[in-house]
């Protein structure tokens, strides 16, 4: 459990990184009406891998986190305590929709026809994604 924890904090700082990253290199393709090219795909292609990966850790470490036997006692004691409601419903919740989110922006990038869109629907989505993860951190048990 400690080692698939701290994997799963550790990686988080990497995600991160290369989702600012992406997010970065799509507003400044946006802006500076650059053509989408390889290396603009592989950016954006890690930060959706990276991105699934943390996901995956993310689920394993629910499933086996202390914290999970609350279930046992019913939504009600769950949804009543602070800490139990954050690792149980809103970080795996909202972590879960910002993927949904970068993975959307990956997909409709791909569908896009011009390079501006490209780089609009990669920076667009992955912000929003990034956002909705940045604000469901455990920042006080993060090491």
């Amino acid at each position: 459990m400690d080692t698939i924890l701290s994997l799963h904090s550790r990686l988080a700082y990497v995600v991160l990184t290369i989702l600012a990253l992406a997010i970065i290199n799509g507003f400044w393709g946006l802006i500076g009406n650059r053509a989408f090219g390889a290396r603009d795909l592989r950016i954006s292609l890690f930060g959706l891998i990276f991105s699934h990966i943390q996901l995956l850790l993310g689920l394993v470490t629910y499933f086996v986190s202390p914290y999970f036997s609350a279930w046992e006692n019913g939504m009600g004691t769950v949804m009543k305590d602070a800490t139990l409601r954050l690792y149980l419903v809103e970080h795996p919740t909202t972590n879960i929709l910002a993927i949904i989110l970068i993975t959307m922006g990956w997909s409709l990038h791909k569908k896009a026809s011009d390079s501006r869109k490209k780089f609009f629907r990669i920076a667009v989505f992955y912000t929003i994604g990034t956002l909705l993860l940045l604000s469901r951190i455990p920042w006080q048990n993060w090491p």
